[in-house]
């Protein structure tokens, strides 16, 4: 079906190529000579003119030396015998030559049409329908390489290393294995080993240290872990990481770095217009000064061509388009609980009014949830989610974010409960 269409496209502009050398006119007279007839016509017409009284003897007299006068200079005009006779051949041959010219105009464009489609297309590439595009790429997130097959393959980390530094490091290692326990002891090393650009190494010492927190372990914590990991890995996001950076998210939806990642992991197996979502949200959530917002800007305009979007990055140091700023925090650290709830209900109609227009993300709505939740809202907040899983119900990342939220919420104290308390 492709070539047949290609095959009446190049026939189609052939044919509005042809049609004007075919009706040029081929037996076309020299504008002189053509002069010359009208003129003794009009001429033989002035007889029978005044023959049927049509003008008087006089009125023709005077006519027929105006048109005598024009008859002279036409012909003075007209070509010589020889000239006429060059001319009638050129005419002849040129006549001859078009259905030849056309004939080249045809075999050129179909030729430059089919070079540059081989050159600059993909000659039996299948079609690629959308649902397709997101098959493919949950088969490649399904079958993606495993963080230790990653690390086996990823480039050694330039880094100034001192072979005094890496034998404290080494030493202090050594020394855990006797003291497991050691929390300080294994969060000096986490920091040392990502100095030394031994990141594989690092995100061993931060599993200790999640270890050894337990349940006191932060968001924080766990996105330090997927950091090192995806570090060690060549900045390639495994199944392990990803785990681990579902982990951060569970604890705290709106943590910048496990989002960041997140976005990052969906645009490495194909689903750009996820990463795109993902980036833009965290990017106009962001302060200027945050370590992810240099990363975003340097990918979102490449995530957002690849997903059809139409986007403007938005200028360099801009503040974030949503969320209290620090003058607001530090006003609401100043307010009756009551202010507060009027404050933060404020800014949950603000949210949950932008997501009703569609186009949210994940972590956005695991915000709206929380915070009605937080508000002991628990019907609004129920109903958000419900919302949430309909818009993104092709989203398997998202409806685990949600997942995420939905256990946060059933376990989270509301507003109204934490004054009682207090």
């Amino acid at each position: 079906m492709f070539w047949l269409i290609a095959a009446l496209l190049i026939a189609l502009t052939a044919v509005f190529i042809a049609l004007p050398l075919f009706h040029a006119s081929e037996a076309s007279s020299d504008q002189d000579d053509v002069d010359v007839a009208f003129y003794r016509a009009q001429l033989n017409a002035l007889e029978k003119d005044v023959a049927r009284s049509v003008i008087t003897p006089e009125e023709a007299k005077s006519a027929k030396v105006e048109i005598s006068r024009r008859l002279l200079e036409a012909d003075k005009r007209s070509h010589s015998s020889i000239s006429k006779a060059s001319s009638k051949a050129s005419s002849k041959a040129s006549s001859t030559g078009r259905p030849l010219v056309a004939g080249l105009s045809v075999l050129f464009i179909a030729a430059l049409g089919s070079g540059l489609y081989f050159q600059l297309g993909a000659p039996g590439y299948d079609d690629q329908p959308l649902m397709a595009r997101h098959d493919a790429a949950e088969d490649r997130r399904a079958t993606r390489p495993s963080q230790t097959e990653a690390e086996s393959v990823a480039p050694e980390t330039p880094s100034n290393r001192n072979l005094e530094d890496i034998a404290l490091v080494d030493q202090l290692r050594q020394a855990l294995t006797t003291r497991q326990d050691d929390l300080r002891g294994h969060q000096l090393l986490v920091a040392n080993e990502a100095r030394l650009g031994r990141f594989a190494l690092a995100a061993q010492a931060q599993e200790q240290v999640i270890r050894i927190k337990g349940n006191a372990a932060t968001a924080d914590d766990y996105a330090d872990l997927a950091d090192l990991m995806i570090l060690a890995a060549g900045n390639y996001v495994s199944p392990e990481a990803e785990a681990v950076l579902q982990e951060t998210l569970q604890r705290d939806p709106s943590n910048g770095t496990a989002r960041f990642y997140l976005g990052l992991m969906q645009a490495q197996i194909g689903r750009a217009d996820m990463a795109f979502q993902t980036w833009r949200a965290l990017l106009e959530e962001s302060q200027p000064d945050e370590p992810w917002v240099t990363a975003i800007r340097g990918r979102i305009m490449s995530a957002a061509q690849a997903a059809g979007v139409r986007y403007e990055l938005p200028p360099e140091g801009a503040a974030p388009l949503r969320g209290p700023d620090q003058a607001a925090v530090d006003a609401a650290a100043e307010m009756t609980p009551e202010q507060r709830r009027v404050m933060i209900q404020g800014m949950v109609t603000g949210l949950a009014e932008r997501l009703a227009q569609g186009n949210g993300t994940a972590q956005e709505w695991g915000q709206l949830i929380l915070a009605r939740t937080a508000l002991g809202d628990a019907e609004g907040a129920t109903a958000a989610l419900d919302q949430a899983r309909r818009e993104l119900a092709e989203n398997p990342e998202a409806l685990a974010i949600l997942d995420q939220a939905e256990a946060r919420m059933k376990s989270m104290p509301t507003l109204s409960n934490s004054e009682q308390s207090e």
